[in-house]
């Protein structure tokens, strides 16, 4: 009798020591949209072809490891609204449907951004046109997705580093207040839907102070809001946790939501100092700003594991606080920082590389989860 319950236990200890393993006698990964699940939403921007499931291996990557979708560019002006009376629906319908099909939270990104605008848009000179083409925009996109999109970018991008506003065309024509039209229009096409206003640096005190304003201002104008979007682009060795910590507590006292929108940890050089995450900022390349064309060092994938690392152990920490946290992109070759600011690089900031493998960051993050004594020390 003990022979027997000892041979029907061994595969089990062997299971345990050394974790599940598939068919083919590989480890399995872990997938983060379920180790978090409890904390908050785990999610990837997906570009055009992986909307499309055109890799297989990707849209099993997606499926297992992220539980939330942000569009990256197919609802964005210039794709989604190319002419004034002309809407494309075709890719913004299947990035819905996948969603759904999939179970995920879906995010529509974005209603109203200065950049990448249709260029009718930007040929509007009269305040009448441009309040026209926001009603029509908003309540026709917002509308159709009743329902199906769960949270709306519906502002992104208004403020300059400073906290004032940027001088966008919507600023420039309607004042201030687009933001406040901006979101009442969304309210109303989609009552359901949450609502947030979405912007890069925030967490840095001047442009926070802007971003806070404008949540004030949302609230005294009795328009829900119901959280704001941090984008997190930032450098794998300089990010900056006392800020981020500083951020994520002021603006959840204004009774909003705390979302990391656009997370990715570069590890190039910037041809400057600032911070700033403007698509529409470049540089020239050279050789010095692009040193890890061959590949990643250990000693850079190791500091990068680490600054991952401590920013889910703060995440964690104010896990009550945030609703989700969104990677953009899926893998290394995807990311847009390969392009920005300088044209031809190759960067290395996201958690799983060019051929869809875990890099040593994934395990620093799945770490803060299946060791909780890592997160003693925050």
């Amino acid at each position: 009798m003990k022979r027997n319950n000892w041979i029907f236990f061994l595969p089990l200890v062997l299971f345990s020591c050394s974790g599940p393993k598939n068919l083919t006698g590989e480890k399995e990964l872990p997938s983060l949209k379920k180790m978090f699940q409890q904390d908050f939403h785990i999610g990837a921007a997906l570009s055009a072809p992986q909307i499309q499931q055109k890799d297989s291996a990707t849209n099993r990557l997606i499926q297992k490891q992220f539980g939330s979708i942000t569009a990256e560019n197919i609802m964005k002006c210039e794709v989604i609204h190319p002419e004034w009376n002309r809407y494309s629906f075709e890719l913004a319908d299947q990035f819905v449907d996948y969603g759904r099909k999939n179970r995920m939270f879906i995010v529509g990104h974005t209603l109203i951004w200065h950049s990448q605008l249709s260029p009718f848009v930007q040929k509007i000179k009269n305040r009448d046109s441009m309040q026209l083409f926001m009603e029509n925009h908003i309540r026709t996109i917002v509308s159709r997705y009743k329902g199906k999109v769960n949270g709306w970018d519906v502002v992104n991008e208004a403020l300059n580093e400073d906290g004032t506003y940027r001088k966008s065309i919507f600023y420039e024509l309607l004042g201030e207040d687009f933001i406040i039209t901006a979101f009442r229009l969304a309210q109303e096409a989609d009552p359901g839907a949450a609502l947030y206003y979405n912007d890069y640096n925030i967490e840095q005190p001047k442009k926070r102070a802007g971003a806070i304003a404008i949540i004030k201002k949302l609230q005294a104008a009795g328009v829900r809001v119901d959280g704001v979007g941090i984008q997190g682009h930032w450098r794998s060795y300089k990010v900056p946790l006392q800020d981020i910590e500083e951020s994520i507590r002021d603006f959840a006292a204004l009774g909003v939501k705390v979302h990391f929108t656009e997370l990715d940890l570069g590890v190039l050089p910037n041809p400057w100092d600032s911070d700033a995450a403007d698509v529409n900022m470049k540089a020239e390349y050279s050789a010095k700003m692009n040193p890890y064309a061959g590949g990643l060092p250990d000693s850079v994938a190791t500091q990068q594991a680490g600054s991952y690392g401590e920013l889910f152990r703060l995440f964690l920490k104010y896990k009550d606080e945030i609703d989700r946290v969104t990677f953009w992109g899926v893998h290394d070759g995807q990311s847009w920082l390969n392009g920005w600011p300088i044209r031809g690089r190759t960067n290395y900031p996201l958690l799983f590389d060019r051929k869809l493998q875990p890099k040593p960051a994934f395990f620093k993050v799945t770490e803060t989860k299946t060791n909780p004594s890592s997160r003693k020390s925050f």
